[in-house]
């Protein structure tokens, strides 16, 4: 059995792109070609395919991958252990990271200084009171909810009114781009997963790269944003994950 490369790429769940540059640089050449010329990848081929993505997920770079599947020599052992031990230690400080600065939709709420009336107004349905003493016992010591406190506690009705149009129409738009059927790596939703972070900077707190992918896994791991994005769109919350991983890695 041989398979085109595009029937090959979504299988694998990778770009036709991607599988170009396997062949380019001589790590996943396909063992076919058809009689004008096309790829064509067999069974061994996609065994080879399924080893680099299981290599490729564990963050091997292209160069260690290709050491460990054609040098019957390489200490694939050693090597895992290695990368296993960078791992460990990137998800403990992935996850530092996120319980300390993981309060955009929580913490910045906190100490708004409105009327009754006014919340309503501006919230509806939603009290902000009612995370605050979750959020101050989760991110009460970092830098970040301190600045995100600074900033807040000066917000008038007007800016936090402004705020919710911001991220309503941020919303309005997003919807839109998924609408449209772009894919969450196309430049509309790179776009959108910049001014996600930039309005986090703007009204919160310094939002880093690494600090909005964080917010992005959290945005999945907690049902509370989970329902949040959902409710604007369902698949959002995925959708919009997708993009700022994608949107960190191009302008990294």
């Amino acid at each position: 059995m041989a398979y085109p490369i595009g029937k090959v790429a979504e299988l694998a769940g990778v770009t036709v792109r991607t599988l170009h540059h396997y062949d380019e640089i001589g790590l996943l050449s396909p063992s076919q070609r058809s009689a004008t010329g096309y790829r064509r990848y067999d069974d061994a081929d996609l065994e080879r395919l399924q080893q680099i993505l299981y290599y490729r997920e564990l963050e091997f770079s292209l160069e260690e991958i290709a050491a460990i599947i054609d040098d019957p020599q390489a200490d694939a052992t050693a090597h895992l252990r290695r990368q296993h031990k960078l791992l460990s230690e990137r998800i403990a400080r992935l996850a530092k990271m996120v319980n300390a600065i993981e309060f955009a939709m929580e913490a910045s709420k906190v100490g708004i200084n409105l009327t009754p009336e006014e919340r309503f107004e501006v919230w509806g349905g939603f009290d902000p009171d009612e995370h605050a003493q979750e959020a101050e016992q989760r991110w009460g010591d970092t830098d970040a909810y301190r600045e995100s406190m600074r900033k807040t506690s000066r917000y008038t009705k007007q800016d936090w009114l402004r705020i919710k149009e911001q991220s309503e129409d941020w919303g309005r738009r997003i919807v839109a781009v998924m609408d449209a059927g772009a894919s969450a790596q196309s430049p509309e939703a790179m776009e959108l997963a910049e001014e996600h972070r930039q309005h986090i900077s703007q009204w919160y707190y310094e939002c880093s790269y690494e600090i909005q992918t964080g917010l992005a896994e959290m945005y999945l791991a907690d049902e509370r944003f989970m329902a949040t994005y959902e409710a604007i769109k369902p698949g959002l919350t995925v959708f919009l994950h997708d993009a700022i991983l994608a949107n960190a890695v191009a302008r990294s």
